[in-house]
């Protein structure tokens, strides 16, 4: 057992690195806080004084607040059924044998490495573009007027983008739970003469249930905050301005560091109502 002098000296040898993530995150949150209580244009006059609560009136009074919440919210949801859908049927279909399966995994897996702007504009140039984009191609060759994807099907075609950046990282996490199930469950389920639909519904997916809310929660944690994929692909255009593009249009395009910092603020505030919410779902299963 630990004695009193080697906890004293694991807490010293820690507080170095817990000053740092402490003053990592707390300055610029102290920082976003402070400034959300002043009027401050950079270009336009500079600190114009305390304003108090104006700029959180302002931002969610704006017409943009609440479908900026409501496009952050449908991009989040449907990359999440997505991957989490496609990366269970992934997952099953890697865990099976086959000729070359090191290079498949790594090849299905390979997406999650390529920076979102360099994925964003292999989407927009190489696949959707109306002109000479691959699918656009494909429609022609049945005959069909290639899509519009970023002006048509804006919110579909981002959830799509990003949904390919992030299946592989669900698709890693749902196949190393389905290595940690025991064979004998699944071989004893069949020898009863259970189908395969039974078999995943009552065997794979309780046993995944722990590896899937794990996914919701780190994707959702970072899908809020989804930002260059948007400004490559429709610079916040056609109903697809997030949150986090609507604060940084204030911020950058507005020169209005007051408002969005409350508009940070705001989406401090979402994160942590989601992560509350899904660390409960977590906890759950986590029990079970």
């Amino acid at each position: 057992m630990a004695t009193q002098q080697s906890r004293s000296a694991a807490r010293l040898m820690m507080a170095p690195a817990v000053v740092l993530l402490l003053g990592w995150m707390l300055v610029p949150l102290i920082m976003t806080l402070y400034f959300s209580f002043k009027k401050y244009l950079p270009l336009r006059g500079g600190d114009l004084g305390w304003v108090g609560f104006e700029n959180y009136v302002r931002f969610v009074t704006s017409s943009a607040f609440w479908p900026s919440v409501q496009t952050t919210l449908i991009i989040v949801g449907g990359v999440l059924a997505i991957t989490i859908c496609l990366g269970v049927l992934l997952a099953i279909l890697l865990d099976q044998p086959m000729w070359g399966q090191g290079v498949v995994r790594i090849l299905v897996i390979a997406p999650f490495f390529v920076m979102p702007t360099v994925s964003a504009l292999v989407w927009k140039n190489m696949f959707m573009d109306p002109t000479n984009g691959l699918l656009a191609h494909l429609w022609r060759f049945f005959g069909a007027e290639p899509v519009q994807w970023l002006s048509q099907a804006s919110l579909p075609s981002l959830v799509m983008i990003v949904s390919w950046q992030w299946l592989p990282f669900a698709t890693l996490i749902l196949l190393t739970a389905i290595q940690s199930l025991d064979s004998e469950q699944l071989e004893a389920a069949e020898m009863d003469g259970a189908p395969a639909i039974k078999r995943f519904y009552y065997i794979i997916l309780p046993h995944l249930s722990r590896a899937i809310t794990i996914v919701i929660l780190i994707q959702t944690i970072f899908l809020l905050g989804i930002f260059a994929e948007i400004f490559v692909t429709t610079g916040g255009a056609f109903g697809t301005k997030t949150l986090s593009y609507l604060i940084f249009q204030r911020v950058l395009e507005s020169q209005n560091i007051g408002l969005g910092s409350a508009g940070g603020v705001y989406a401090i505030i979402l994160a942590n109502i989601l992560a509350i919410f899904l660390m409960r779902i977590v906890g759950k299963n986590l029990d079970a």
